[in-house]
C-alpha cells in the first residue's frame, strides 16, 4: 500500500495540470494513524466532491467493547463520532485564513439519532466517509493545496474527532446510555399497552417553525396529569416518569396556540430517539406509528378506500381505486389505507391538516344530504371499528369539534402547554348531549365506550369485506415491473432535499406530506431502495414483500446493502418501512398487475 509521502509527491507533481489528472490519486494509502481510501475523484471542479474514507483499525480507534457490543451501542457511538467530526470540520473551516476554505464535509445529523453511513463502527474498527472538494485554479490542479488538505487536515480529524482518545469519554458513554434507554422504552410500549410516552420535564416547543432545535427560553416543561402518569425502570438504572398515551382513541384538545399540535408533532417525531438536550429525549412513540394528512393532488394506484369512500356517482371502483389527482378526502383515505398496508399500529392525525369532510359529518348535514347520497363515510364513523378490527389506535388533535368525544377513550386538554386529563369531562359533555337529543333522560342509556359496535355509535356498515369486516386485510398490490422505469430515466433515483426524489426526467416523487421523514439522508436511502425495488419487481410479488426483503438486507448488512458494491456512500440514513412504501405509492407511473 502506498503511504502519505507517495500521495504528497503525486499531488505536488500534479500541480498546474488539467483537473482530470486528479484521477491518478484514486486508491488506498497508509497515513500512519489511519488508512485513507480515495474511492472516487470528481472529474470537474464543479462536479460533486470527491468521496474518501478514513479507516481506523480497532487498536487505533480504541472504542471500548461495552460501547460497541450491541447494535444500539454501535449506532449511538457512530452518531456521536459523526457529530464530533462535523464540529472539527467547522473548526478547520473557521480557522482557515484562505480565501477558499478547505471543502471537507460529512453528512451532519440533526436532532435524531439514526443509523447512518457517515461513520460506521463495527468489529473492524471505525470508518468515516467524507466528501472533499479538490482545489483548482480554473480547471487546473492546485496540487500543493490538495496535499495539505488530504495529507495534513484529514489525519487531524483522527487526532481531534474520530479516535476514542480524541473525544470526551464521559460524553460518549452518556450518549450511548441515553440511546439504549430510549430504545428500551420504545420496546416496552406495546407490552404496556401504550402508543407513546411523554416524559416529565420534556421541552416540546421548537425555537421556530422552520427549526427543530428546542425553544431556549420561556418553554414550559411537560408534566403528566397524575391519572396518566407511568414510569419505566431503565437499563442504566435510572427511572423515568411521564404521561403514557394508551392504545385506543385519544383526542388532544385545547385552545389555539395552547400546545395541542406541538404535542402531536413531538409524538410524531418520537418514532426516533433524540440527542441529549433536545428536549424530546423522553418523547417515545411506537416505531410503526404513522402520521397521516390530506394531500391534494397526489397520485393513488390501486388502493382500497372503500371503508371510507364508496358508491361514487361515476361508478369508479373504490375497492381498487386509482387517480392521478386525488382530492383532500380521497387522498387522506388513501394515506390511511396505505398506512395500514405498511403495518401501522397507530395513526397520528391533526384536524388542521385533514380534509373536514373526511373527518366528520354533522347531524344537520346528515339530515340535508341522506346517507344514500353521500359516498364518504367519515373517519368519525370508522375510528372505533379501526381499533376493534385491526387493533390500530388513533391520536387525534381536535380544536374545532367535540364530535370525537362520542367515540374516544381518552381526552388530553392542553392549557398553556400544560396537559390535563379531561376524559371524564368530555364523557359527561357527550352523555349530556346524548340525553338531550334522546328526549327521555330516565330511559336514555349512553352508549358504552367499551363497545365499539354499539348501535348508537356505529353507522350503517358499507363496503364490508367477504368476512364482514369494515377493514379487511389489504389486498396484495403487485407492481407491473415495466411501470417502475419511467420514460427518459437514464440516471438512478436521487434525493433532492428531504422532500423530493428525482426519478427520471419528468417523474419527481414529492414527499412533502411525509412529516416523519426528517433527514435528507433518509430520502437518499429511499431513492436507493427504489432502485432495489426495480430489480426485485417481477410482476408476481406484492410491494410489501419486496420492501420487506430490502429491509432484511439492511438488517443483515447495513445501509450499504442498498447501493452497488464498492460505492461506499456516506450520505445515507435508515428510513422506516412506511416511508419507503409511501415513496413508491407516490410515484405517478406506478401501475399494478
Amino acid at each position: 500500500m502506498r503511504n502519505r509521502d507517495d500521495l504528497e509527491r503525486t499531488l505536488h507533481s500534479l500541480d498546474g495540470q488539467s483537473y482530470a489528472a486528479y484521477r491518478q490519486i484514486e486508491g488506498s494509502y497508509n497515513l500512519g494513524k489511519c488508512e485513507l481510501t480515495i474511492d472516487r475523484v470528481q472529474v470537474d471542479p464543479y462536479a460533486p466532491p470527491s468521496r474518501m474514507r478514513l479507516l481506523l483499525d480497532t487498536e487505533t480507534a480504541s472504542i471500548p467493547e461495552n460501547l460497541r457490543s450491541d447494535a444500539a451501542g454501535r449506532i449511538a457511538t457512530a452518531d456521536f463520532l459523526t457529530r464530533s467530526v462535523a464540529r472539527e470540520i467547522r473548526r478547520i473551516r473557521s480557522e482557515s485564513d484562505s480565501e477558499h476554505p478547505p471543502r471537507i464535509s460529512i453528512f451532519r445529523p440533526g436532532q435524531e439519532i439514526l443509523e447512518r453511513t457517515s461513520v460506521i463502527v463495527d468489529d473492524d474498527g471505525v470508518e468515516a466517509r467524507l466528501s472533499v472538494g479538490l482545489p483548482a485554479a480554473g480547471r487546473r490542479i492546485r496540487g500543493r493545496e490538495a496535499a495539505w488538505i488530504i495529507c495534513r487536515l484529514l489525519p487531524r480529524l483522527v487526532d481531534r474527532a474520530l479516535a476514542y482518545k480524541a473525544v470526551n469519554p464521559e460524553a460518549l458513554a452518556d450518549h450511548v446510555e441515553l440511546y439504549r434507554d430510549e430504545e428500551f422504552v420504545r420496546s416496552q410500549l406495546a407490552e404496556r399497552g401504550l402508543v407513546a410516552f411523554v416524559g416529565n420535564g420534556s421541552i416540546l416547543p421548537r425555537s421556530s417553525g422552520d427549526s427543530d432545535t428546542p425553544l431556549d427560553s420561556g418553554a414550559i416543561e411537560f408534566e403528566s396529569p397524575e391519572s396518566m402518569e407511568t414510569s419505566f425502570d431503565l437499563p442504566s438504572g435510572r427511572r423515568i416518569s411521564g404521561m403514557g398515551i394508551p392504545e385506543g382513541v385519544t383526542v388532544i384538545v385545547g385552545g389555539g396556540y395552547h400546545g395541542k399540535s406541538t404535542l402531536l408533532r413531538a409524538i410524531e417525531r418520537g418514532v426516533y430517539s433524540h440527542i441529549g438536550g433536545d428536549g424530546r429525549e423522553w418523547v417515545i412513540t411506537r416505531a410503526d406509528a404513522v402520521s397521516i394528512r390530506a394531500e391534494d393532488g397526489r397520485a393513488v394506484a390501486g388502493v382500497d378506500i372503500s371503508p371510507f369512500i364508496s358508491d361514487l356517482p361515476s361508478g369508479a371502483d373504490t375497492a381498487n381505486f386509482s387517480t392521478t389527482n386525488a382530492s383532500g378526502s380521497t387522498s387522506q383515505a388513501a394515506n390511511l389505507m396505505e398506512a395500514l398496508e405498511a403495518g401501522a399500529s397507530a395513526l397520528l392525525i391533526d384536524e388542521d391538516t385533514s380534509a373536514t369532510n373526511f373527518m366528520i359529518r354533522d347531524e344537520r348535514m346528515r339530515r340535508l344530504i341522506p346517507e344514500s347520497r353521500e359516498p364518504i363515510t367519515p373517519f368519525f364513523d370508522r375510528v372505533r371499528e379501526l381499533y376493534a378490527e385491526r387493533g390500530v389506535s388513533t391520536v387525534l388533535v381536535a380544536g374545532g369539534s367535540g364530535a370525537f368525544f362520542d367515540v374516544m377513550d381518552h381526552v388530553i386538554a392542553m392549557d398553556a402547554y400544560v396537559p390535563r386529563d379531561a376524559t371524564e369531562e368530555a364523557r359527561a359533555i357527550a352523555e349530556a348531549d346524548y340525553v338531550e337529543h334522546d328526549g327521555d333522560e330516565e330511559d336514555a342509556e349512553f352508549p358504552s365506550f367499551n363497545d365499539p359496535f354499539s348501535a348508537e355509535l356505529t353507522k350503517p356498515r358499507r363496503s364490508t369485506g367477504a368476512d364482514g369486516a369494515v377493514f379487511p386485510v389489504p389486498a396484495r398490490r403487485i407492481p407491473v415491473a415495466s411501470s417502475l422505469q419511467p420514460a427518459g430515466k437514464t440516471k438512478p433515483a436521487r434525493a433532492s432535499g428531504v422532500d423530493t426524489i428525482r426519478y427520471g426526467r419528468d417523474s419527481d416523487i414529492e414527499l412533502g406530506a411525509l412529516s416523519q421523514l426528517v433527514d435528507e439522508a433518509q430520502t437518499a436511502a429511499i431513492a436507493e431502495a427504489l432502485e432495489c425495488v426495480v430489480e426485485l419487481a417481477d410482476g408476481k410479488r406484492p410491494v410489501t414483500d419486496i420492501v420487506d426483503e430490502i429491509i432484511g438486507w439492511i438488517d443483515e448488512d447495513g445501509l450499504d446493502a442498498l447501493v452497488p458494491e464498492q460505492h461506499f456512500l456516506g450520505g445515507l440514513a435508515r428510513p422506516r418501512r412506511h416511508e419507503i412504501l409511501a415513496a413508491l405509492n407516490r410515484y405517478r407511473g406506478l401501475r399494478l398487475a
